[in-house]
């Protein structure tokens, strides 16, 4: 049951947090407009192809200013995030996680007042991305370190990965929610995730528990019982225990009537142990140009949308929640077959060659028709999102209960911390390309988005040579050579 409640509340709270970040996507398409499509100008005294834009975005710069808005949120947010897994480690999960969620409801309403209290100034909805992006870094190392706890390794890969589809239901919901509003009062696309995510939040600061031991059951296993030999001690090689499907480290959690009394806590690990462990520079570096992509998307697909296949505001919002339907498909295969395979690097790798191609058709052929840009979405969704998704949480969750820590779970948030950190690089780095290079043409955004998923796959050559070698030993072994 606290298992149950565990993923329910950690779901709805990540759910909420990606909520909330959506809706400045759907609602760029109405800070400047198709002014001409609307008909004649009621306002003589202003320009006729702008009249109904919302200034200070209704010049000819208008892709530069939404790219800074994005580059404010992301670049607080991959900063707040190398610090945030420091204080998780430190501070009570629950205390610090339910704060973060109603500081980011207050900014994100705070944003969208700006409607309603017609503020046309840009420092105050940069200030109010800065903010946002800060607080909002308490999300994710205090959701994995949560689930962390409470589960072990082996089905980790299948059940984050159903449990990360909070990501896109997110962005779903965030969407459907800013569509609503979006053509007439966009504020209301701000200020009602807003009062969600700090609803949200109050209910998890209620029920969410942080450790088994609280509530006086035993923590799950993360390793095998039966010990490792030397040369599999590397989370990127397989072990001759852990062959598909193989859920030993799945220990069942028990539960005593009466809390355990607490035992002497282990000391947090520091940001340059944490870096040690082996695989964390390999899959942080990859989650950066992986994250890239998907934050690309995440912030100027409905304005692509909107742009080339000709749809309204709200229409290409609707359609952009396809790509993250695709995520959510992309990120249970991933975990998946990761699970059976035991190759998490493998798994990443080859969605992300196969990735590659599939941004390339969808840029050419996608909007051919409604069908296809239907297709095409899903299978793109699917093949950005899975790796992405694989990463920050069955492999963050590996590598923050790694078995050079030798039982030390305090490492959980700030690996968790420096992966997602490192990727929130890329996710602010996506976005603010796509400003720049966006005004010479999509072609070569998408070109962009190609070249990184590229790097990706090859920052873990290394990992993936690895687990091939694991691979071909365990089968070796099996066979009795």
């Amino acid at each position: 049951r606290y298992r149950g409640l565990t993923l329910v509340l950690t779901f709805l709270c990540y759910t909420s947090y990606h909520l909330s970040r959506k809706p400045i996507s759907i609602v760029k398409s109405q800070l400047h407009p198709n002014c001409s499509a609307l008909g004649p100008n009621p306002r003589n005294d202003s320009n006729s192809s702008t009249w109904c834009s919302w200034a200070p975005f209704d010049g000819d710069n208008y892709k530069e200013l939404f790219g800074a808005l994005d580059n404010a949120f992301l670049v607080a947010y991959a900063i707040g995030m190398f610090i945030s897994g420091i204080f998780g480690e430190r501070l009570p999960l629950r205390y610090y996680l339910s704060g973060g969620m109603v500081l980011s409801g207050l900014f994100t309403m705070l944003f969208g007042l700006g409607y309603f209290w017609d503020i046309h100034l840009l420092w105050y909805f940069i200030i109010m991305q800065v903010f946002n992006g800060l607080v909002q870094t308490t999300g994710w190392p205090s959701v994995v370190t949560c689930i962390g706890n409470w589960f072990g390794k082996g089905k980790r890969g299948l059940i984050m990965g159903i449990w990360n589809s909070h990501t896109s239901v997110g962005n779903i919901l965030g969407s459907l929610i800013a569509g609503v509003w979006v053509s007439s009062a966009w504020g209301l696309s701000f200020v009602v995730p807003g009062i969600i995510i700090t609803a949200v939040g109050i209910i998890c600061f209620f029920f969410l528990v942080e450790y088994p031991e609280d509530v006086g059951c035993s923590p799950p296993l993360h390793h095998d019982a039966g010990g490792v030999t030397s040369n599999e001690k590397d989370p990127e090689a397989i072990t001759a225990n852990e062959g598909p499907l193989n859920i030993s480290g799945q220990s069942s959690t028990i539960c005593s009537n009466s809390p355990k009394e607490p035992a002497e806590e282990p000391e947090a690990i520091s940001f340059l142990g944490a870096l040690r462990i082996p695989g964390v520079v390999e899959f942080s570096l990859c989650l950066l140009f992986a994250k890239l992509v998907s934050y690309t998307f995440l912030y100027w697909l409905p304005l692509y949308i909107v742009n080339v296949a000709h749809f309204g505001a709200k229409e290409a919002g609707d359609l952009s929640t396809l790509f993250d339907v695709g995520g959510i498909l992309g990120g249970i295969f991933a975990g998946l077959i990761s699970d059976y395979a035991g190759s998490r690097a493998t798994t990443c790798c080859t969605m992300l060659v196969i990735a590659a191609p599939m941004l390339f058709l969808y840029n050419h052929i996608g909007q051919n028709g409604i069908g296809t840009s239907i297709a095409m979405l899903i299978v793109c969704g699917a093949l950005v999102n899975g790796p992405y998704a694989l990463i920050t949480t069955a492999v963050s969750a590996d590598l923050g209960t790694h078995e050079s820590l030798e039982g030390n779970a305090k490492a959980l948030s700030t690996v968790t911390a420096i992966i997602d950190g490192t990727g929130s690089v890329g996710a602010a780095l996506g976005p603010l390309l796509a400003g720049l290079i966006s005004p010479t043409g999509w072609n070569n955004v998408f070109y962009m988005l190609i070249a990184a998923d590229v790097l990706a796959c090859l920052l873990l050559t290394r990992v993936v040579v690895k687990e091939v070698r694991g691979w071909c030993g365990y089968m070796a072994r099996k066979r009795g050579y």
